[in-house]
């Protein structure tokens, strides 16, 4: 069982984004069963008016059928980092990572959390992502022949308490696609991910964007990091895959010898 990180440039443009992906795919390894992980913002990086135009309702449209098809003409799991789906009655959208077996069928997604409203001291300056997206309210949890796989998105990687419930609820490997700022890449991106790893005894899949998209500049860095906080695999720079398979063994006996879920004593009352 192999896991897989797919790290592109992406544009406001769908069809070039498409033939990035497909390129990329075309290079993937022979063996199955295979999860592959594209980044945040895999469909389109860029203005309200690209998301607008490539927003499909959740199951329907071209680009959810582009992946289905990619995920049976591979054989793959096929996790889409994220993707703009309409919301019914709603102006602003959710950033919803989509996932696909290896029948091409989507068998569950999950709407981005927490939003990125920051000030960052880099060329974009300032990031409002709730002026294009509401918030999801759901965690999201899915069975899978390698593992239970926890879903999340970017800016998530900063609230450790959602993972610790992902891995309350059975999370085995944790999925990161993202778009981290160089700045803030730079400075946090691989010790939040080996945090999330070591804290939850996870597998930690993060697939990045990389480079620059106008004024927005991506770290990259896609990375696989076992339930020891160990990176297996990473990619700095450019476009590529990285690959790690996934070691049930070892993480049962993290989780045996160190049981940490089992001496978590969070009830605890503060002294007055």
């Amino acid at each position: 069982m192999e896991l897989v990180a797919l790290q592109m440039t992406a544009t406001d443009h769908w069809p070039t984004n498409q033939a990035t992906i497909s390129r990329l795919l075309a290079q993937l390894p022979s063996q199955r069963p295979l999860l592959v992980l594209l980044p945040e913002n895999a469909v389109v990086f860029g203005c309200r008016e690209a998301v607008l135009n490539n927003a499909e309702t959740l199951n329907e449209g071209p680009i959810q059928a582009q992946f289905s098809q990619w995920a049976q003409d591979y054989g793959i799991w096929l996790v889409v980092g994220s993707m703009p789906t309409r919301i019914a009655d709603n102006a602003r959208f959710h950033a919803s990572c989509l996932v696909y077996n290896e029948q091409g069928l989507q068998v569950s997604h999950y709407h981005k959390l927490h939003l990125f409203d920051v000030e960052v001291a880099d060329a974009q300056g300032s990031y409002r992502e709730s002026d294009t997206f509401a918030p999801g309210d759901e965690l999201s949890l899915i069975d899978s022949p390698f593992g239970r796989l926890g879903l999340s998105i970017c800016y998530d990687l900063r609230f450790p308490q959602l993972y610790s419930a992902l891995r309350e609820r059975g999370a085995e490997i944790l999925l990161v696609p993202a778009a981290f700022t160089r700045v803030t890449g730079q400075a946090h991106w691989l010790p939040l991910l080996q945090a999330r790893a070591i804290e939850n005894q996870c597998y930690v899949v993060a697939a990045g964007l990389y480079g620059e998209t106008g004024t927005r500049q991506t770290w990259g860095h896609s990375v696989i990091i076992d339930p020891w906080g160990e990176i297996k695999a990473c990619l700095p720079t450019g476009e590529g895959l990285v690959f790690s398979p996934v070691d049930s063994t070892q993480l049962a006996a993290i989780r045996r010898q160190m049981p940490v879920a089992q001496h978590a004593r969070l009830s605890v009352v503060w002294r007055k």
